[in-house]
């Protein structure tokens, strides 16, 4: 974002990034040139200006099936039916293509039958009937269809993408009921494991995986997931331990490939990683950019120099969004101490106040690790007036919310300890406990911080008024952070 941020031209840029059709015009010209990922962000971030303009959802639906990506072509096409316009029939003939192409024949004969109601004579009848005729279905019993796989699989999808997208309250939904519905689809339990994982609930994500690893074991999925957890709990001991258990391994599958090249990559196995990612390289593999990203760091600290550019130059050639820095670059030198959870989210806020909007969006645009609720707590930071917080997770909309009642109830030329207030909303977010009233978390959180000060003892009745609660209430979020803290 650097390059668009000079002083001379600042009013330039900022009417040049409120008009979606300059990016929409950019992503037509990337699709007819045939860099479809660079197409769809293109027209991704024109969707976020001008969020009901149907051409530019249509044009995003069609790019996501070029790309394979079936299901979210889908979910674009309902919204268009759901929300803007009903009658836009070829909506029903896409999504027939999209269904036949994930091999939901149900699906897609329902679908391309709701097509030839609404269009008998129109501008995809031909391809229309002769999908139904491949189809084949209108004399087969429903038996022959399964239902329920194909209820799985779609399913599967969507909870993958909301997983992918950060929102991790729905994907926990989903997944949960997904594993009630289908108690031996493993996949569902490991992905839900990393959705309670990153949501701070660690006590759920690691029974969610002792679970699996009991009932499937030597499931390749939640051994790579557990491995993962080690590394960000900094248990470097069982981190040893595992990895070395996991070179024994030798998988089959691209898919169990890819997982296990990219695990072994973030926790700085890159000998392995390398292995396993350039064998899938080498086949042609069609990895997304993050399978380019893990590819170019293991080639460059394994020795292979110029593999390591031509892969990353792949990778910013087709992700717009794509970190120009690259992570050997990037890497912080070993002495330097780790960094808190709570620092990270205090210095964001207190940029949040400065304004600092190009600090923000640096630290998001960065490949650096961070969990989904830490870059949601900067996308909610940095566009909480363009973007409805119900598209956020509770614990990011919770901790948002949380500070802003501290900025606005204390004065500004008193203590502002945010640092506390992320350290609690921490531990409470690790606890699982339910989190509600932001205003009466802050009071008691900044409560408790002034009582620990020397001379700076305050009432609960001081507190209570500038934060606009009861006593009583103060006085109950005291004894529930005490808890937690204790």
């Amino acid at each position: 974002m650097s390059k668009y941020t000079s002083q001379n031209n600042h009013t330039q840029v900022v009417q040049l990034f409120q008009d979606g059709h300059y990016f929409f015009h950019k992503g037509l010209k990337a699709y007819r040139e045939r860099n479809l990922s660079k197409a769809s962000k293109l027209i991704q971030r024109a969707i976020v200006l001008e969020p009901e303009n149907v051409e530019m959802l249509s044009q995003l639906a069609i790019i996501y099936t070029e790309m394979g990506h079936y299901q979210q072509s889908n979910e674009l096409l309902d919204f268009i039916l759901e929300h803007i316009d009903e009658n836009m029939s070829e909506c029903h003939y896409f999504k027939a293509n999209n269904y036949a192409n994930l091999g939901l024949f149900q699906e897609a004969y329902k679908s391309a039958t709701a097509y030839a109601a609404l269009e008998e004579d129109g501008e995809f009848a031909d391809e229309n009937d002769d999908l139904l005729d491949l189809l084949d279905m209108s004399d087969e019993e429903d038996e022959d269809f399964p239902y329920d796989q194909d209820d799985l699989i779609v399913k599967q999808d969507q909870a993958n993408y909301l997983l992918e997208s950060g929102r991790l309250d729905e994907a926990i939904e989903m997944l949960e009921q997904m594993i009630v519905e289908y108690p031996e689809f493993w996949s569902a339990y490991n992905n839900l494991a990393l959705a309670y994982f990153y949501s701070g609930r660690i006590h759920q994500a690691k029974e969610m995986l002792n679970r699996v690893l009991h009932e499937n074991p030597g499931n390749l999925h939640a051994l790579c997931n557990q491995l993962v957890f080690y590394h960000y709990e900094k248990e470097e001991e069982k981190v040893n331990v595992l990895a070395k258990q996991l070179t024994h391994v030798y998988p089959i599958l691209s898919e169990q490939r890819y997982k296990l090249g990219a695990t072994f990559a973030l926790v700085g196995e890159f000998e392995w990683a390398f292995k396993w990612l350039y064998s899938l390289y080498k086949t042609g593999f069609q990895g997304d950019s993050t399978f380019l990203y893990w590819l170019a760091s293991a080639a460059y600290y394994t020795g292979h120099k110029t593999l390591a550019q031509t892969v990353w130059d792949k990778m910013v050639e087709e992700d717009i969004d794509a970190d120009e820095i690259k992570p050997w670059q990037d890497k912080p030198e070993e002495t330097e101490p780790m960094v808190s959870i709570e620092e990270r989210l205090t210095a964001y806020y207190v940029s949040k106040q400065k304004g600092e909007r190009d600090v923000l969006q640096s630290v998001l645009d960065a490949r650096a690790a961070k969990t989904a609720f830490e870059q949601q707590f900067i996308e909610l930071l940095l566009y909480e007036d363009e973007m409805e917080e119900r598209t956020f997770s509770e614990d990011a909309v919770f901790a948002k919310q949380a500070a802003f009642s501290l900025e606005e109830a204390v004065q500004p030329d008193s203590h502002m300890p945010y640092f506390w207030l992320f350290h609690i909303i921490q531990q409470a977010r690790a606890s699982g406990i339910d989190k509600k009233n932001a205003s009466a978390w802050a009071a008691a959180s900044y409560y408790l911080w002034m009582n620990e000060q020397e001379e700076a003892a305050v009432s609960k009745k001081e507190i209570a008024a500038s934060f606009q609660i009861s006593v009583q209430t103060l006085s109950k979020y005291e004894h529930v952070i005490c808890t937690l803290i204790d």
